[in-house]
């Protein structure tokens, strides 16, 4: 298995905190948020095999610097052949250009922006199992929340019934996370999507898709996720998470 961690997004709705500086390197509790991400993946057993790192052309150069400060030596760091909004693959086709080239492993993917408490030996534990794309899920803490996310139903053996992007209407608060486990393969799906000229930006849009294709699969996390997508959102994962370092 390889890990994908998606840190290409421009971040505007942070602005002006990440109008010079990618959202995956923003402070959290005195550290980069994806420090915490990469923690996951090293603490592994047995470790990821491969990390790749996919960013865009703009930040490429901070995020050189934090591998060579964290002495991340099994990182590949991949930039989108953009360099500039207007002109980014989106990270759906950022993801399928990365998986194409190796199609026969299978893929976790992982937001660069996205905080949690779980470790993930567990949903990976779930993956093998089931051996079918598979959707980490959270409760969101209110309904309007859920607005920003993706909505998600599923059966008593997890396999997801409903995935909808940003919800108008949301019937519930169960959330999928941007963390996806995919078998060898999946690269046929992304190729698929991509050809039925879909939206490339939010990764939900993918699973979304693909639940109508073939049985996907969500796994809870015993805890909360944090979507860094706001400042709000930011300013509250950075309290708790200070705050928790502090009591220990």
């Amino acid at each position: 298995m390889i890990a994908v961690v998606l840190a290409g997004g421009y971040a505007k709705r942070l602005w002006p905190l990440t109008m010079d500086r990618p959202k995956a390197l923003l402070p959290i509790a005195g550290r980069p948020i994806i420090d915490y991400v990469v923690e996951k993946l090293i603490s592994l057993e047995p470790p990821m095999r491969r990390i790749i790192l996919s960013t865009n052309q703009r930040f490429q150069l901070q995020f050189q610097k934090w591998l060579e400060i964290g002495k991340y030596y099994n990182i590949e760091l991949i930039p989108e052949k953009s360099s500039s909004e207007q002109e980014k693959l989106g990270a759906i086709r950022a993801l399928a250009n990365i998986v194409d080239k190796a199609t026969m492993e299978d893929v976790l993917v992982l937001a660069g922006d996205s905080l949690f408490a779980d470790e993930l030996g567990s949903f990976i534990h779930f993956f093998c199992e089931k051996y079918a794309p598979t959707v980490a899920l959270y409760h969101a803490k209110s309904l309007a929340e859920t607005r920003k996310g993706s909505m998600v139903k599923v059966d008593e053996d997890g396999r997801i019934l409903e995935f909808k992007e940003k919800p108008l209407h949301p019937k519930t608060t169960l959330v999928g996370a941007c963390l996806y486990a995919f078998p060898s393969g999946i690269n046929r799906r992304l190729s698929e999507y991509l050809q039925l000229g879909l939206a490339t930006d939010e990764p939900g849009r993918f699973i979304e898709w693909l639940y109508k294709q073939e049985s996907v699969f969500g796994f809870m996390l015993k805890d909360y996720l944090w979507d860094i997508g706001t400042i709000d959102s930011y300013r509250t994962a950075n309290e708790f998470f200070r705050t928790n370092q502090s009591a220990k």
